[in-house]
């Protein structure tokens, strides 16, 4: 103890140098005088051996670490001086340099599951074993279950003509005595009779009983006396009834089944037959007839033994065999456009357009072009399936919103001409015409459609020239109804007095035009024969006015256009 006081500078391992001397000089002079005396130590006892072995482990140790000085497992210099601490798992005792185990387990620092493990301390540290549990007959050594040797320890029952025999997991008892055929040891060792009759399986054949004799057994027959419809049991201990049914003995007739009974049997008709006890024999019961309605809720047909449900053409017979459920045919697609069920049946039907045939299936295109009673277009009906179309001529008409009717194209309001500047274009239905609008010589042009006289020589000229010259145009279809009137000519305005002459001077070459005076101051140009097909005229109507005893000329050039009716 001085000498680690006195050396306050020295190092951690001089220190654990001094140490292990002082250990040394510590058995010399006090120690080992307590072992020879027998006096009391802090410690126990240590041999001459054992203190040796002590002294090469404190001496290797300090070679190993020389760093400790005086402590058991660190050694850290602080001012000098040394300080000791200890590894994880260890405490530090109150004499500041040994080293105690942290018991983990007892101070409930593990981290072992206590619900199947168990905490186990080891040195600096503790393991976690879990449970094991041994069956009868095995004991838990070194975490692991090893066989009891009961004969060894005598936790045996054996008896005192018995030997013990260890097994793995129990034991057995052996008889230390051997006994003759037909005896056995009981539990103290004595030989006594087998039950032969008891202990073996059927040791007689059947119809025997089985007798116990000393050491062995007899086997004698059995006698047994059964009543009518019973034979005895092929053992001999009983009587069992005889089945007739299976053993063909029943007098039972064709159609009948036999019911076995105790003792007998009886002959009853199978389900849908009733016994007939004229005939004797069993005949078919007609569920139909004796229950009728009740059972099918359509058909029923009479069947041997039975009967059976059936339902008429649209119905299919229900899962319970009795009642009709309606067929929906119209999941099969059976007619051509459109279906619907109905009970018992289907109906189709077409769509707008279409008639169904006289099969009832298919449905066929109605030509409503070819059997309309009316005109359904103006111009030309063009079928298409379920329906129809119009259409119009291929050039100079258009469709109306309507869809029926055609309307002429004015091909001049759309400038969708081919008229030069100097013409002008006059629609026509389905068409247009490009006129070209001259004045003659001592004419001049008022308008597009009318030229005025300059001049003339004398009297006669000036009443047989016309003093105006005007261009006309009229459109007609070759439908037009004959005598039509298409052209009024007269004095504007007219007074009293006045009197007209019209003739046709040029363009009637044919003769269908003609004309009439309706007054003295009226007159009218007539359409008097059909034109078959379109043509076009140029009519030179004259008319010379009376008025106030000098006559005036008038000349009025129509033109005349005659469209085909083909709307």
């Amino acid at each position: 103890m001085f000498v680690l006081s006195v050396l306050s500078d020295i190092s951690c391992s001089t220190v654990q140098s001094l140490h292990c001397h002082r250990l040394h000089y510590t058995f010399s002079m006090g120690g080992r005088s307590g072992l020879q005396t027998g006096q009391p130590s802090t410690g126990p006892l240590l041999g001459v051996d054992t203190f040796r072995h002590m002294m090469h482990l404190c001496f290797v140790s300090v070679r190993a670490r020389p760093r400790n000085g005086p402590c058991a497992q660190r050694c850290s210099p602080v001012a000098g001086q040394p300080l000791c601490s200890c590894f994880p798992g260890f405490s530090l005792l109150a004499d500041g340099h040994s080293c105690e185990d942290i018991n983990e387990c007892l101070l409930s620092m593990h981290t072992c599951h206590l619900s199947n493990e168990r905490c186990v301390n080891t040195l600096g540290h503790f393991t976690c074993e879990k449970y094991v549990t041994c069956p009868a007959g095995y004991q838990l050594r070194s975490n692991m279950c090893e066989d009891i040797n009961e004969c060894t320890l005598g936790n045996h029952n054996c008896g005192a003509g018995f030997e013990c025999i260890n097994t793995v997991g129990s034991f057995s008892c052996r008889a230390r005595l051997r006994c003759p055929g037909g005896f056995t040891h009981d539990t103290r060792g004595q030989c006594v009779d087998i039950d032969e009759c008891r202990t073996v399986s059927q040791p007689c054949s059947s119809g025997f009983n089985c007798v116990n004799t000393i050491g062995s057994y007899t086997c004698q027959r059995k006698i047994i006396l059964c009543g009518r419809g019973y034979h005895a049991s092929p053992d001999g201990t009983r009587c069992i009834d005889i089945d007739e049914c299976q053993t063909g003995v029943h007098r039972c007739g064709e159609g009948q089944l036999c019911n076995n009974l105790p003792g007998t049997y009886r002959c009853d008709c199978k389900a849908g037959y009733q016994y007939d006890m004229f005939r004797r024999m069993c005949v078919d019961v007609n569920e139909c007839w004796r229950y009728p309605g009740r059972l099918c809720a359509q058909t029923c047909e009479n069947t041997p033994g039975s009967y059976h449900c059936s339902c008429t053409s649209g119905f299919s017979l229900s899962s319970d065999g009795k009642n009709c459920e309606d067929v929906n045919e119209c999941l099969n697609n059976p007619c051509s456009q459109e279906c619907a069920n109905v009970y018992g049946s289907f109906q189709c039907y077409c769509k707008q357009g279409y008639y169904l045939r006289e099969d009832g299936l298919t449905c066929e295109d109605i030509d409503e072009c070819s059997q309309s009673v009316g005109h359904l277009c103006a111009f030309k009906c063009v079928n298409v399936p379920g329906s129809y179309q119009c259409s119009c001529p291929e050039h100079g008409y258009s469709m109306s919103p309507n869809g029926r009717s055609c309307k002429d194209i004015d091909e001049c309001a759309l400038g969708a001409h081919n008229c030069t500047i100097e013409e002008t274009c006059y629609n026509i239905q389905g068409g247009f015409r490009c006129l070209s609008f001259s004045c003659p010589p001592n004419y001049r042009r008022l308008s597009d459609t009318r030229c005025e006289r300059i001049s003339c020589a004398n009297f006669v000229e000036c009443q047989n020239t016309p003093v105006r010259i005007t261009y006309y145009q009229l459109s007609f279809q070759t439908n037009i109804i004959i005598p039509a009137q298409i052209f009024r000519i007269g004095p504007s305005p007219a007074y009293s007095g006045d009197n007209i002459i019209i003739s046709i001077i040029r363009g009637n070459e044919e003769g269908y035009f003609s004309t009439r005076k309706l007054n003295a101051y009226t007159g009218a140009i007539y359409l008097h024969r059909q034109v078959q097909q379109y043509r076009d005229f140029l009519v030179d109507v004259e008319m010379k006015l009376w008025r106030q005893g000098t006559f005036t000329t008038f000349l009025a050039r129509i033109y005349v256009f005659i469209t085909p009716n083909i709307l």
